[in-house]
């Protein structure tokens, strides 16, 4: 017995989980993740269409991504893979094609889809129904598997996505399609194993033809759950499966007729929810999520040997959708269900990864600092060459005082037009705009209109330009009227008759 708990306690004390750091991706459930083999970059997919890439070296303690793209329109994101060299990503949506992105997130290729009036899967050229699995092959960076509805798992390559390389069917007992759940490698490349909506779990050896199973597991979960996902051990030997009926169960594909070892009350909400292992193979790892009453959701952790529970992390008012354990890195990931990504690392037992980005400060953005733009003019004259600033921020601070070099913008009207710009042409804005109207066309407020169009009449007699040079032939002479000085006296028109 006390062996017994100095193993479980050797055990506990080797999961890097003593910090933790969050890297936000939105507000919906992060259903996929994944981390290059050299652990520098991390790449998280949610059901709200988007992915965003992060880079730990690159990454200040603001904890931003530098890219976010949506690669498939309006259709979840479920699953992601990096290549086993790091330079392409495989990302699964819910289309019937998958989609290879590069380092940096742009398209590389994309799969063709299949003929969905072809009954014959062999004949159809790709997937005709949504994907939900897929996976990289472990040492060859050109191949890569998918998984779908249709009842199919093919093999592409990357140079060549016009056609599948392979396909394999998966069927039920009665000879009926049964559609895959999830899909992977064995550690060495030489199995491909998924699992069914039926319950079972079927491999075939990839140096064969896929006609028939090497491995088929009937019931090994219950029928009509979706078994979440499949993962081989760093040895070949075992496989564990993570079911939609709570369960998590290890497999021997030597002896597959029952399971060794079963682990039940593992709630999961999620199709994406995954299992993995530990770098030193001891241990087994999957996420839980919270049933009513219950405050979050929980990572697990198992013995590999016994099935009993090494440890728990609790993770507050979140589901646990999707877990990694890295094995370079050291470091556990978590995709939660409150759209963030929860690391956890140990200072002494994690190497890089988080730790990178928490020592450097904060970026200062290009908008938020005034930039000056010099203009160099080596062969200018001396009194038109400008002199070389000693110090930037001195010409900042003196051009943010400059109205013109910083557009200061007008300064606002006080209250009642006193001490602003109305005040200065009278009490309101109605009259501060006739008077700069006016001030335009230079003519005075007060003045008769009469005599402001006389005015020009010996300039436009002397120098005609527009209309008299027209009318000079039929034009009659203008005879224009004496002004009237006095306003009592009406015209003679106007006058009454005398008897």
């Amino acid at each position: 017995m006390h062996q017994k708990n100095l193993r479980r306690n050797t055990q506990k004390n080797s999961i890097p989980a003593s910090l933790e750091v969050n890297l936000n991706h939105g507000t919906k459930p992060v259903s996929a993740l994944s981390i290059d083999h050299s652990g520098a970059r991390l790449i998280s997919g949610s059901v709200d269409y988007e992915v965003k890439l992060w880079d730990f070296a690159g990454m200040s303690s603001s904890l931003q991504s530098f890219r976010t793209i949506r690669p498939c329109e309006s259709h979840p994101i479920l699953d992601l893979h990096y290549s086993i060299t790091g330079d392409a990503i495989l990302i699964i949506s819910g289309t019937a094609q998958a989609k290879i992105v590069d380092r940096d997130g742009y398209e590389k290729a994309e799969c063709v889809k299949g003929d969905q009036y072809i009954t014959d899967m062999a004949r159809t050229k790709g997937h005709i129904a949504s994907l939900v699995g897929g996976s990289w092959h472990p040492r060859d960076k050109q191949e890569f598997l998918t998984c779908s509805q249709d009842g199919t798992c093919r093999i592409w390559n990357v140079e060549d996505v016009k056609q599948h390389k392979g396909i394999m069917k998966s069927r039920s007992q009665n000879g009926l399609r049964a559609a895959p759940t999830s899909c992977t490698y064995s550690r060495d490349g030489n199995l491909i194993a998924c699992a069914c909506n039926d319950g079972s779990i079927q491999m075939w050896d990839h140096r064969r033809m896929f006609v028939n199973t090497s491995v088929l597991i009937r019931n090994a979960h219950q029928t009509g759950t979706e078994t979440s996902g499949i993962t081989f051990a760093y040895d070949g030997r075992n496989v564990a499966t993570r079911g939609g009926d709570s369960t998590l169960k290890l497999w021997d594909i030597r002896q597959p007729k029952a399971p060794v070892l079963s682990a039940e009350n593992l709630y999961s909400r999620f199709s994406m929810t995954n299992c993995a292992f530990s770098p030193n193979d001891r241990l087994l790892l999957t996420g839980t999520s919270f049933e009513k009453g219950e405050s979050g959701g929980k990572v697990v952790f198992l013995d590999r040997n016994t099935f009993e529970r090494v440890h728990e992390i609790d993770v507050p008012k979140a589901h646990v959708v999707r877990t990694l354990w890295h094995p370079k890195l050291n470091q556990i990931i978590i995709g939660a269900g409150d759209g963030n990504v929860h690391l956890y690392y140990d200072v002494a037992k994690s190497h890089n990864g988080a730790k990178l980005c928490l020592g450097k400060p904060k970026k200062i953005r290009q908008h938020d600092v005034m930039s000056t733009v010099r203009v160099i003019t080596p062969h200018a004259l001396p009194m038109f060459r400008e002199d070389k600033p000693r110090s930037t921020r001195r010409a900042m601070e003196k051009a943010r005082k400059d109205p013109l070099l910083s557009k200061q913008p007008d300064l606002p009207i006080g209250n009642k037009g006193s001490g602003g710009r109305v005040a200065t042409s009278g009490s309101t804005l109605s009259s501060y705009i006739v008077r700069n109207l006016g001030i335009a066309s230079r003519i005075e407020d007060e003045g008769n209109p009469r005599e402001a169009i006389l005015r020009h009449a010996s300039a436009a007699a002397a120098n005609p330009y527009w209309v008299s040079p027209a009318y000079s032939k039929t034009q009659p002479k203008p005879i224009w009227a004496p002004e009237n000085t006095d306003g009592d006296e009406e015209p003679e028109a106007k006058k009454g008759k005398l008897n």
